[in-house]
């Protein structure tokens, strides 16, 4: 019911209403209209005298009369609240909205140096009033392109289309790319808007013109805009790179302010209008074929309505004014950072690297191709990894580990049964024992009584093998001690020669302290 245009005989109405005795808040609610115009018109009906049942209703002329008479001259209370401002708070209003400060800005300086007590509504009505004032329309003018000279890029919206990982809809974006002076374009659909995507997009791009532009004008996304400030724009590494490869400038398009590439624009709206519609697409390839042969059959023969020419027409004499493609083409790499976890790796896009264990919690940086993931430490190329095509894949180089890790890797059990042969055929048939337990993985061990060959040399060990013979389960400690008691009894003179009793070893195959294989003992 607000701001809605109340008819005289409406007014009439109520006059009769009151008369009947109808309260103001009865008419309120019948719809006549609220209770601020009821109460008003009710005021100047008693005023007037118009209540009296004995007298007849006013006409509706009287009532416009009256109404505006009353309103010009400020009998009634205004309806709402009170605004408080002045004109000469109106005039400083008025000047602050110039200089661009907002209505919140406004209020607070009113409050504060001039000691206005007024809604925060009351001001943000002024700058409206101000806002009204001004032209919607901005004049403006249309930018002109020489040959060759610039090209606009943008993305668009796409179709949802089943996932090729997942069969699920997903969103397809498509990639843009419209030449300034024949309107020319290169349309291609793909499934996101990242860096990789980005490059490759402009790539192919520009293999299917057959030539650079000298200029990109460009939106300010993501993936090739790291910080878009009006003077001072960042562009992203890869696309700088991308950008010198290939001898083009890129424009970012101030932020906030997209007519500065309107070609492009309209190039999504024509795709979205004229392509989409009315089309079926079975997956992402077909969309990108049939789009194709839109681009060449269909968009590239219209008459184009600012040109009044076919865009494939005028290509053909901006060709010539177009950048030749560099011989070789430029390898597209794009960078992202990562932190080393203390397992020694790196992920990226849910993918795990192996890098040196001494980088473990430092950031490295990170260069991608399609086939390879290069890890460097400041400017130092650390290692190199085949991409990884899966999430979850791990791609480790043993080396990175430290060395514990990777001495503990080295000695599997096939390791451990060739140094246990190496040491004496004791020793091996203990270890054989030890990893025929159909309970416990004793792999560790039996890693720790091999490691006493390093501290003690294979002959005690093995001699402390014979002297255990074929047992269940030993310790490392316990061996060591066998170890221990035996040099002790050799220093003072109990153990036997150890040389002979050595050399007859072979007869022994593991069955105890004194079991002996009988068919040794047949041939010796």
């Amino acid at each position: 019911m607000a701001n809605r245009r109340i008819d005289m005989h409406e007014y009439r109405e109520v006059i009769y209403r009151l008369r009947q005795q109808q309260s103001e808040r009865a008419i309120a609610r019948s719809g006549i209209m609220g209770r601020h115009k009821t109460n008003e018109i009710g005021q100047i009906a008693r005023l007037r005298g118009w209540l009296d049942p004995e007298t007849p209703l006013p006409e509706l002329a009287a009532i416009e009369q009256a109404l505006r008479e009353h309103r010009a001259q400020g009998k009634l209370r205004p309806v709402g609240r009170q605004s408080g401002l002045s004109s000469a708070h109106l005039t400083l209003i008025a000047q602050w909205f110039e200089h661009g400060v907002n209505a919140v800005a406004i209020h607070a300086a009113l409050q504060r140096d001039h000691g206005v007590r007024c809604h925060y509504s009351s001001v943000r009505r002024a700058v409206n009033q101000l806002k009204a004032a001004q032209p919607q329309v901005r004049p403006t003018m249309i930018l002109d392109f020489k040959l060759g000279e610039a090209a606009q890029v943008d993305f668009g919206a796409g179709p949802f289309l089943p996932d090729p990982t997942s069969g699920k809809p997903k969103r397809t974006w498509f990639f843009v790319m419209t030449l300034c002076a024949s309107r020319h374009q290169y349309v291609e659909f793909v499934w996101d808007q990242t860096v990789a995507t980005w490059l490759r997009c402009h790539q192919r791009a520009f293999e299917f013109f057959g030539a650079t532009p000298a200029r990109l004008i460009i939106d300010n996304p993501k993936c090739a805009i790291i910080k878009a400030v009006l003077h001072e724009t960042e562009v992203q590494r890869a696309y700088g790179e991308l950008a010198q490869g290939y001898g083009f400038l890129i424009d970012p398009c101030p932020p906030a302010d997209p007519q500065k590439k309107g070609r492009v624009e309209s190039g999504v709206k024509y795709v979205k209008r004229n392509f989409l519609p009315t089309r079926q697409f079975r997956h992402l390839a077909d969309l990108n074929e049939q789009v194709t042969h839109w681009v060449l059959h269909v968009a590239g023969q219209r008459i184009h309505g600012s040109t009044y020419a076919k865009p494939l027409e005028q290509f053909e004499l901006e060709r010539p004014y177009l950048k030749p493609l560099p011989e070789r083409r430029p390898d597209v790499y794009w960078y992202a950072q990562a932190k080393v976890h203390r397992d020694c790796h790196v992920q990226h896009e849910r993918c795990l690297y192996s890098v040196p264990y001494r980088l473990v919690g430092r950031t490295v940086q990170l260069r991608l191709c399609a086939s390879t993931v290069e890890v460097f430490d400041s400017q130092d190329l650390v290692t190199t990894h085949p991409r990884g095509q899966r999430p979850g894949q791990r791609q480790t180089i043993n080396d990175h580990m430290p060395e514990a890790a990777v001495a503990w890797l080295m000695q599997s059990p096939a390791w451990c049964r060739e140094q246990a042969q190496a040491v004496g055929l004791h020793c091996h048939a203990l270890i054989m024992n030890l990893f025929g337990d159909r309970i416990l993985q004793r792999l560790r061990t039996v890693q720790g009584v091999l490691r006493l060959r390093h501290e003690f040399g294979d002959h005690w060990l093995e001699l402390a093998c014979q002297r255990c013979g074929v047992v269940d389960s030993i310790s490392p400690k316990v061996m060591r001690h066998v170890i221990e008691q035996l040099q002790d009894e050799a220093k003072a003179g109990l153990l036997p020669d150890t040389g002979a009793e050595f050399g007859a070893s072979s007869a022994y195959q593991g069955k105890g302290r004194f079991a002996r294989d009988t068919r040794q003992m047949m041939l010796q």
